[in-house]
């Protein structure tokens, strides 16, 4: 399994509520299209900071994309790298994100065993 986490911010002087209505009416529906057929994941998880732990830029969500293996992850990649499609993204990512903020990384997990809580 291949995962990609992305932290986006929204651009400035754009609201959370219109931030987080306009990802998943529009925005999310770009990813589906473009991600179907290679990822099995597309998760949007928006963040509430925690107890006044909020600073100016802070992403407003994490993305997640899982891919099956490298292969699909390649696919996909390439299939964004053509130009009508990255067009496509950018002219939208335009109008939802302060792009300059944008950041991906592939991930690898470590889960510890917990003991049930008391």
């Amino acid at each position: 399994m291949i995962k990609l986490v992305t932290f986006l911010t929204r651009r400035p002087g754009m609201s959370v509520a219109d931030f987080r209505a306009y990802y998943e009416a529009n925005h999310r529906i770009i990813g589906e299209k473009v991600l179907g057929g290679y990822a099995c994941h597309y998760i949007r998880r928006f963040t509430d900071p925690a107890d006044g732990m909020a600073r100016e830029g802070d992403p407003d969500v994490v993305m997640e994309i899982w891919f099956p293996d490298r292969a699909a992850y390649d696919a996909c990649f390439a299939n964004i790298a053509r130009p009508e499609v990255i067009a496509e993204i950018v002219e939208d990512e335009e109008r939802l994100f302060d792009r300059s903020k944008l950041r991906s990384y592939i991930v690898t997990e470590y889960e510890s065993d917990m003991p049930e809580p008391a």
